[in-house]
């Protein structure tokens, strides 16, 4: 539950959905995907999956009410079969399971049915080692989102969070226990209703459901799809943004120390993607390495362990992704430059080519004769001493190469004249070898 303070009401579900993006965005790393709960849910769902650009699917439950109250929820069933009952519930009202064996099956019933109206032939998402955020507009008691989470976590997600706009205080300590993660935007003290805190709250029907997934599946079918990933290496994580355009034709993985989120080099990636190729945007370094090596000078990992790091993210793209068939380039500026060096000599099988952009590729001395990828390295002109030690490093590479020399490509700013040369050159040596 976020401390912050939230203007309340929200205008519309909508509207609440954009407020919780940023509260949820560090829980979407692995393989994300969110699940809305139908009807409410969706229109939250669908600006969070917008914005994080990350899978949408309905996740399909259905509250058990009193027979004669069907607004009073004594439990809630899942599509997979499972009943949920609140027993405490009731055991006050003195009433036994079996006797809502009628109302069960006619929810049952309007469960399959909601199913082919929502999803259709679509099957189900798979959830297994995926960080899962199940969205709703809001929750009162409870008692259906503890049956949906449930149903989620029998399907062992790597993660398994709850985001709601707005929930009741015993609500929100209710389902604590049941997932990883909650995300409130707030929990008032006087809370009586989820409708009471929207502006327009109106009621959804079968044909919005249907028309915003739809929608949203239309705008990601024609945009490049994007995911974040984590990916171990060794005795760490690595964290990457994946990211595919519609028609595929080769695979780069562009590794830098740290900084992959700065929109310098995001702008050198969009080049590659309208060339058709996926893009791997990795960091080599941790975050605690990353800010040791700016308290101290040195982040205490040399090349060849960021050549490690590299390899089993080259590992990682080509079994555990859809790209695995695709020929694979690596892009690595500055520390990671030699790095790639050491990546391409250990997997010749995988590397197709190389360009190194700055950095001291000299450091990868003992594998450079093992080199077999078609290698170019970008220089910047001002550097002789760094050209010199290139030059060096080159005449011992197992592979063809090429050396340019690129004023400014120190820099990396896809803005300027001087880098977008280089830019192209490196588009230019993919097409060539991949």
């Amino acid at each position: 539950m976020s401390p912050l303070p939230v203007s309340l009401p929200f205008t519309d579900r909508s509207e609440a959905g954009r407020r919780l993006v940023e509260r949820v965005r560090a829980f979407a790393v692995t393989d994300p995907v969110v699940l809305a709960l139908p009807r409410g849910g969706v229109p939250v769902g669908v600006e969070l999956a917008r914005r994080l650009r990350v899978e949408l699917e309905v996740l399909m439950v259905r509250k058990i009410g009193l027979p004669n109250h069907p607004e009073m929820g004594i439990g809630a069933i899942t599509e997979d079969g499972h009943v949920c009952f609140d027993d405490r519930a009731l055991a006050r009202m003195g009433i036994a399971r079996e006797a809502l064996a009628e109302t069960v099956e006619a929810e049952r019933a309007e469960l399959a049915r909601r199913v082919e109206t929502y999803r259709g032939t679509r099957a189900a998402p798979r959830i297994t080692g995926r960080d899962v955020l199940v969205v709703d507009d809001g929750v009162a008691t409870g008692g259906t989102a503890k049956a949906a989470l449930r149903m989620v976590r029998r399907q062992r997600p790597a993660r398994l969070v709850l985001a709601v706009p707005v929930a009741s205080q015993q609500a929100v300590e209710t389902l604590r226990p049941e997932v990883d993660d909650i995300v409130v935007l707030t929990a008032p003290e006087n809370f009586r209703a989820v409708g009471e805190w929207y502006r327009d709250f109106g009621q959804l029907t079968d044909d919005d459901v249907s028309t915003a997934l739809r929608e949203l599946r239309a705008v990601r079918s024609g945009a490049d799809s994007q995911r974040a990933v984590r990916i171990r290496a060794a005795d760490v994580y690595l964290d990457g943004d994946l990211t595919s355009p519609s028609e595929v034709r080769g695979s780069v993985v562009f590794a830098v120390s740290h900084g992959r989120h700065d929109p310098r080099r995001h702008g050198v990636a969009e080049g590659l993607r309208r060339s058709g190729y996926a893009t791997l945007m990795l960091d080599l370094l941790t975050h605690d390495e990353w800010r040791r090596e700016r308290q101290d000078g040195w982040s205490g990992v040399d090349t060849v362990q960021l050549g490690e790091r590299l390899t089993a993210a080259v590992r990682w793209l080509r079994r555990s992704t859809d790209l695995a068939g695709e020929p694979v380039g690596l892009l690595a500026t500055g520390a990671a430059a030699p790095a790639a060096l050491v990546t391409a000599a250990g997997r010749p099988d995988d590397v197709a080519a190389v360009v190194a952009h700055g950095g001291r590729i000299d450091l990868a001395e003992e594998s450079l004769p093992q080199v077999r990828a078609p290698t170019l390295v970008l220089v910047p002109g001002s550097e002789s001493f760094v050209r010199e030690l290139t030059e060096w490093a080159l005449r011992r590479l197992g592979a063809p190469y090429d050396l340019r020399v690129v004023p400014g490509a120190e820099q990396l700013l896809p803005e300027s004249e001087d880098w977008r040369e280089g830019s192209e050159a490196a588009v230019q040596w993919f097409e060539r070898h991949l």
